[in-house]
Protein backbone atom coordinates (compact mmCIF):
# COMPACT_ATOMS: atom_id res chain seq x y z
CA UNK A 1 0.00 0.00 0.00
CA UNK A 2 1.05 3.80 -0.51
CA UNK A 3 0.68 6.42 2.06
CA UNK A 4 0.44 9.89 -0.21
CA UNK A 5 1.90 12.66 2.15
CA UNK A 6 2.98 16.15 2.16
CA UNK A 7 5.79 17.43 3.74
CA UNK A 8 4.91 19.13 7.15
CA UNK A 9 5.02 23.04 6.40
CA UNK A 10 2.35 22.06 3.67
CA UNK A 11 0.82 19.45 4.65
CA UNK A 12 -2.95 19.79 6.17
CA UNK A 13 -6.10 22.04 4.88
CA UNK A 14 -6.68 21.18 1.64
CA UNK A 15 -3.14 19.30 1.26
CA UNK A 16 -2.21 15.88 2.29
CA UNK A 17 -1.50 14.82 5.90
CA UNK A 18 1.78 15.77 8.01
CA UNK A 19 4.68 13.93 6.78
CA UNK A 20 6.54 13.98 9.58
CA UNK A 21 3.13 12.72 11.60
CA UNK A 22 2.99 9.61 10.13
CA UNK A 23 6.76 8.93 9.92
CA UNK A 24 6.14 9.30 13.57
CA UNK A 25 2.99 7.30 14.27
CA UNK A 26 4.68 4.36 12.22
CA UNK A 27 8.16 4.58 14.06
CA UNK A 28 8.81 1.47 16.26
CA UNK A 29 5.61 -0.54 14.66
CA UNK A 30 6.15 -3.59 11.71
CA UNK A 31 5.36 -0.32 9.04
CA UNK A 32 8.20 1.92 10.10
CA UNK A 33 9.17 4.05 7.50
CA UNK A 34 12.81 3.93 7.82
CA UNK A 35 12.75 7.81 7.32
CA UNK A 36 14.56 9.72 9.32
CA UNK A 37 12.64 12.18 11.61
CA UNK A 38 15.51 14.46 11.76
CA UNK A 39 15.58 14.81 7.80
CA UNK A 40 11.66 15.72 7.77
CA UNK A 41 12.27 18.50 10.06
CA UNK A 42 15.38 19.59 7.75
CA UNK A 43 13.38 19.66 4.61
CA UNK A 44 10.30 21.07 6.24
CA UNK A 45 11.90 24.05 7.95
CA UNK A 46 13.34 24.72 3.85
CA UNK A 47 9.96 24.83 2.68
CA UNK A 48 7.78 26.29 5.81
CA UNK A 49 10.36 29.48 4.62
CA UNK A 50 9.46 29.25 0.86
CA UNK A 51 6.03 29.29 2.18
CA UNK A 52 5.88 32.53 3.86
CA UNK A 53 7.65 34.33 0.45
CA UNK A 54 4.10 33.15 -0.88
CA UNK A 55 2.06 33.83 1.90
CA UNK A 56 -0.36 36.32 -0.14
CA UNK A 57 -1.54 33.74 -2.28
CA UNK A 58 -1.88 30.96 1.01
CA UNK A 59 -5.32 28.51 0.79
CA UNK A 60 -5.12 30.44 4.20
CA UNK A 61 -5.66 34.08 3.64
CA UNK A 62 -9.43 32.74 2.74
CA UNK A 63 -9.64 29.66 4.44
CA UNK A 64 -9.52 28.16 7.90
CA UNK A 65 -9.79 24.80 8.09
CA UNK A 66 -10.43 21.86 5.60
CA UNK A 67 -14.27 20.42 5.34
CA UNK A 68 -15.13 16.73 4.32
CA UNK A 69 -18.04 17.98 1.76
CA UNK A 70 -15.30 17.36 -0.78
CA UNK A 71 -17.11 14.07 -0.12
CA UNK A 72 -20.03 15.31 -2.35
CA UNK A 73 -19.00 18.03 -4.66
CA UNK A 74 -16.22 15.90 -5.29
CA UNK A 75 -13.69 18.90 -5.96
CA UNK A 76 -10.07 18.53 -5.81
CA UNK A 77 -7.96 19.11 -3.15
CA UNK A 78 -5.53 21.85 -4.93
CA UNK A 79 -8.74 23.04 -6.84
CA UNK A 80 -10.35 23.91 -3.90
CA UNK A 81 -7.85 26.44 -2.99
CA UNK A 82 -7.96 28.10 -6.01
CA UNK A 83 -11.34 28.23 -6.67
CA UNK A 84 -11.99 29.48 -3.05
CA UNK A 85 -9.59 32.09 -3.82
CA UNK A 86 -11.33 32.94 -7.53
CA UNK A 87 -14.50 32.89 -5.64
CA UNK A 88 -13.54 36.00 -3.57
CA UNK A 89 -11.70 37.54 -6.35
CA UNK A 90 -14.93 37.37 -8.07
CA UNK A 91 -16.85 38.79 -5.41
CA UNK A 92 -18.78 35.59 -4.54
CA UNK A 93 -16.95 34.74 -1.61
CA UNK A 94 -19.75 34.79 0.65
CA UNK A 95 -21.65 32.50 -1.49
CA UNK A 96 -18.46 29.81 -1.99
CA UNK A 97 -21.51 27.47 -0.24
CA UNK A 98 -23.59 27.86 -3.34
CA UNK A 99 -20.32 27.69 -5.92
CA UNK A 100 -19.46 24.06 -4.27
CA UNK A 101 -23.26 23.17 -4.69
CA UNK A 102 -23.28 24.21 -8.42
CA UNK A 103 -19.83 22.24 -8.94
CA UNK A 104 -21.31 19.09 -8.05
CA UNK A 105 -24.72 20.02 -10.75
CA UNK A 106 -21.65 21.37 -13.07
CA UNK A 107 -19.57 18.14 -13.34
CA UNK A 108 -22.98 16.16 -13.79
CA UNK A 109 -24.38 18.73 -16.84
CA UNK A 110 -20.72 18.11 -18.31
CA UNK A 111 -21.14 14.00 -17.77
CA UNK A 112 -19.85 13.13 -14.57
CA UNK A 113 -15.64 14.02 -15.60
CA UNK A 114 -12.43 12.57 -13.62
CA UNK A 115 -11.29 15.77 -11.99
CA UNK A 116 -7.41 16.50 -13.07
CA UNK A 117 -5.90 19.43 -14.23
CA UNK A 118 -7.60 20.90 -16.90
CA UNK A 119 -10.83 19.37 -16.34
CA UNK A 120 -11.30 20.38 -13.40
CA UNK A 121 -10.93 23.76 -14.31
CA UNK A 122 -13.95 23.47 -16.93
CA UNK A 123 -16.06 22.41 -14.12
CA UNK A 124 -14.92 25.30 -11.95
CA UNK A 125 -15.78 27.30 -14.57
CA UNK A 126 -19.12 26.85 -14.89
CA UNK A 127 -19.95 26.28 -11.46
CA UNK A 128 -19.04 29.85 -10.96
CA UNK A 129 -20.91 31.16 -14.36
CA UNK A 130 -24.20 29.20 -12.80
CA UNK A 131 -23.73 31.17 -9.51
CA UNK A 132 -22.86 34.65 -10.94
CA UNK A 133 -26.13 34.37 -12.97
CA UNK A 134 -28.38 32.36 -10.56
CA UNK A 135 -29.08 29.21 -13.24
CA UNK A 136 -29.67 26.05 -11.61
CA UNK A 137 -28.58 22.54 -13.47
CA UNK A 138 -32.36 22.64 -15.49
CA UNK A 139 -32.25 25.88 -16.47
CA UNK A 140 -28.42 25.80 -18.03
CA UNK A 141 -30.16 22.77 -19.94
CA UNK A 142 -32.68 24.18 -21.11
CA UNK A 143 -31.13 27.15 -22.11
CA UNK A 144 -27.75 25.53 -23.37
CA UNK A 145 -28.41 26.98 -26.88
CA UNK A 146 -28.99 30.76 -26.00
CA UNK A 147 -26.46 31.35 -23.04
CA UNK A 148 -22.85 32.52 -23.29
CA UNK A 149 -21.04 29.75 -21.66
CA UNK A 150 -16.78 30.13 -20.49
CA UNK A 151 -14.65 29.81 -23.17
CA UNK A 152 -12.84 26.60 -21.40
CA UNK A 153 -16.70 24.88 -21.19
CA UNK A 154 -17.13 25.61 -24.90
CA UNK A 155 -13.60 24.20 -25.88
CA UNK A 156 -13.86 21.06 -23.39
CA UNK A 157 -16.91 20.49 -25.44
CA UNK A 158 -15.62 20.43 -28.80
CA UNK A 159 -13.18 17.99 -27.97
CA UNK A 160 -10.01 20.15 -27.18
CA UNK A 161 -8.37 18.41 -24.15
CA UNK A 162 -9.97 14.47 -25.20
CA UNK A 163 -12.76 12.76 -25.34
CA UNK A 164 -14.07 11.92 -21.46
CA UNK A 165 -14.20 7.82 -20.88
CA UNK A 166 -18.29 7.73 -20.72
CA UNK A 167 -18.35 10.55 -24.05
CA UNK A 168 -19.84 13.77 -24.13
CA UNK A 169 -23.06 14.72 -22.40
CA UNK A 170 -25.94 15.21 -25.27
CA UNK A 171 -28.17 16.61 -26.65
CA UNK A 172 -26.32 19.67 -24.27
CA UNK A 173 -22.81 19.54 -26.05
CA UNK A 174 -24.75 19.68 -29.70
CA UNK A 175 -26.97 22.65 -28.24
CA UNK A 176 -23.86 24.83 -26.93
CA UNK A 177 -21.96 23.73 -29.99
CA UNK A 178 -24.37 24.42 -32.56
CA UNK A 179 -22.05 24.63 -35.60
CA UNK A 180 -18.69 24.75 -34.03
CA UNK A 181 -15.89 22.45 -35.57
CA UNK A 182 -15.03 19.62 -32.90
CA UNK A 183 -12.29 17.71 -32.58
CA UNK A 184 -12.45 13.88 -33.14
CA UNK A 185 -10.06 11.28 -30.91
CA UNK A 186 -7.06 12.45 -29.49
CA UNK A 187 -6.13 16.09 -29.78
CA UNK A 188 -2.50 15.49 -30.47
CA UNK A 189 -2.83 13.41 -33.36
CA UNK A 190 -4.66 15.81 -35.70
CA UNK A 191 -2.15 18.74 -34.71
CA UNK A 192 -0.11 19.66 -37.63
CA UNK A 193 3.41 19.81 -36.74
CA UNK A 194 5.09 23.25 -35.32
CA UNK A 195 8.32 24.80 -37.12
CA UNK A 196 10.23 25.82 -34.24
CA UNK A 197 13.07 27.69 -36.77
CA UNK A 198 10.36 29.35 -38.11
CA UNK A 199 8.34 30.34 -34.81
CA UNK A 200 11.97 30.99 -33.26
CA UNK A 201 12.79 33.99 -35.93
CA UNK A 202 9.26 35.18 -36.24
CA UNK A 203 9.32 36.44 -32.01
CA UNK A 204 12.83 37.55 -32.36
CA UNK A 205 11.98 39.75 -34.96
CA UNK A 206 8.84 40.97 -33.05
CA UNK A 207 10.63 41.58 -29.66
CA UNK A 208 14.02 42.47 -31.14
CA UNK A 209 15.93 39.34 -29.09
CA UNK A 210 15.64 35.81 -30.24
CA UNK A 211 13.94 33.52 -27.62
CA UNK A 212 15.37 31.49 -25.46
CA UNK A 213 14.58 27.62 -25.86
CA UNK A 214 12.45 27.88 -22.80
CA UNK A 215 10.85 31.16 -23.89
CA UNK A 216 10.10 29.32 -27.89
CA UNK A 217 8.31 26.10 -25.77
CA UNK A 218 6.02 29.10 -23.89
CA UNK A 219 5.64 30.72 -27.01
CA UNK A 220 4.50 27.40 -28.43
CA UNK A 221 2.18 25.98 -25.69
CA UNK A 222 0.81 29.38 -24.55
CA UNK A 223 1.40 32.42 -27.20
CA UNK A 224 -1.32 34.87 -25.11
CA UNK A 225 0.50 34.44 -21.81
CA UNK A 226 3.48 34.37 -23.49
CA UNK A 227 3.08 37.95 -25.35
CA UNK A 228 1.75 38.94 -22.20
CA UNK A 229 4.79 38.08 -20.10
CA UNK A 230 6.62 39.90 -22.94
CA UNK A 231 4.86 42.91 -22.77
CA UNK A 232 5.15 43.24 -18.90
CA UNK A 233 8.91 42.77 -19.38
CA UNK A 234 8.91 45.41 -22.08
CA UNK A 235 7.47 47.70 -19.47
CA UNK A 236 8.96 46.71 -16.77
CA UNK A 237 12.52 45.24 -17.45
CA UNK A 238 14.09 42.24 -16.38
CA UNK A 239 12.27 41.48 -12.96
CA UNK A 240 14.03 37.97 -12.91
CA UNK A 241 16.83 39.51 -11.24
CA UNK A 242 14.76 40.49 -8.15
CA UNK A 243 14.28 38.21 -5.32
CA UNK A 244 10.39 36.53 -4.49
CA UNK A 245 9.91 38.84 -1.65
CA UNK A 246 11.31 41.98 -3.23
CA UNK A 247 8.80 40.84 -6.53
CA UNK A 248 6.23 40.08 -4.65
CA UNK A 249 5.88 42.59 -2.18
CA UNK A 250 8.10 45.71 -2.83
CA UNK A 251 11.36 46.91 -0.86
CA UNK A 252 9.88 48.52 3.40
CA UNK A 253 11.00 52.02 3.51
CA UNK A 254 14.97 52.77 3.98
CA UNK A 255 15.66 49.20 2.95
CA UNK A 256 18.68 48.88 0.44
CA UNK A 257 18.77 45.83 -1.84
CA UNK A 258 21.16 45.03 -4.80
CA UNK A 259 19.79 43.76 -8.57
CA UNK A 260 22.51 42.11 -10.44
CA UNK A 261 21.36 42.60 -14.17
CA UNK A 262 24.45 40.70 -15.19
CA UNK A 263 27.72 39.63 -13.96
CA UNK A 264 29.92 42.70 -12.94
CA UNK A 265 26.94 44.66 -13.58
CA UNK A 266 25.43 45.38 -10.34
CA UNK A 267 22.40 48.48 -8.92
CA UNK A 268 22.51 49.71 -5.60
CA UNK A 269 18.73 50.69 -4.33
CA UNK A 270 17.49 52.21 -1.49
CA UNK A 271 14.00 53.05 -0.91
CA UNK A 272 13.38 56.48 0.39
CA UNK A 273 9.79 57.40 0.30
CA UNK A 274 6.20 57.32 -1.02
CA UNK A 275 4.05 60.54 -2.13
CA UNK A 276 0.69 60.96 -1.98
CA UNK A 277 -2.27 59.53 -4.41
CA UNK A 278 -2.23 61.66 -7.16
CA UNK A 279 -5.89 61.97 -9.23
CA UNK A 280 -4.38 59.67 -11.88
CA UNK A 281 -4.10 57.28 -9.10
CA UNK A 282 -0.40 57.33 -9.18
CA UNK A 283 2.22 57.70 -6.22
CA UNK A 284 5.83 59.32 -6.45
CA UNK A 285 8.37 56.55 -5.30
CA UNK A 286 11.50 58.04 -4.33
CA UNK A 287 14.68 56.06 -3.94
CA UNK A 288 18.56 55.92 -4.43
CA UNK A 289 20.08 54.22 -7.44
CA UNK A 290 23.64 53.73 -6.97
CA UNK A 291 23.86 56.89 -4.81
CA UNK A 292 21.77 59.20 -6.89
CA UNK A 293 18.29 60.85 -5.98
CA UNK A 294 15.38 59.42 -8.31
CA UNK A 295 12.13 58.94 -8.54
CA UNK A 296 9.18 58.04 -10.65
CA UNK A 297 5.34 57.63 -10.73
CA UNK A 298 3.90 54.45 -9.83
CA UNK A 299 0.30 53.39 -10.26
CA UNK A 300 -1.23 52.29 -6.98
CA UNK A 301 -3.26 49.07 -8.04
CA UNK A 302 -4.71 48.58 -4.91
CA UNK A 303 -6.05 52.34 -4.68
CA UNK A 304 -7.22 52.57 -8.54
CA UNK A 305 -9.46 49.73 -7.05
CA UNK A 306 -11.85 51.87 -4.92
CA UNK A 307 -11.10 55.45 -7.37
CA UNK A 308 -14.02 56.13 -8.91
CA UNK A 309 -12.53 58.22 -12.53
CA UNK A 310 -15.30 60.30 -14.33
CA UNK A 311 -12.81 60.99 -17.45
CA UNK A 312 -13.60 64.29 -19.41
CA UNK A 313 -14.09 64.91 -22.80
CA UNK A 314 -11.52 66.90 -24.81
CA UNK A 315 -12.24 70.26 -26.65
Amino acid sequence: DVVDVAVDAMSGMTSQPSMGAVVACARGTPLDTGISLEKVFEYSEYWEGARGLYAAFDCTATMKSGNADVYENEIPGGQYTNLHFQAHAMGLGHKFKEVKRAYAEANKLLGDLIKVTPSSKVVGDLAQFMVQNGLGREEVEARADELSFPQSVVEFLQGHIGTPPGGFPEPFRSRVLKDLPRVEGRPGASLPPLDFEALGKELGGRHGVPPSPEELLSAALYPKVYEEFRGFTSTFGPVSCLGTRLFLEGPAIAEEFEVELERGKTLHIKALALGDLNAAGQREVFFELNGQLRSILVRDTQALKEMHVHPKASR
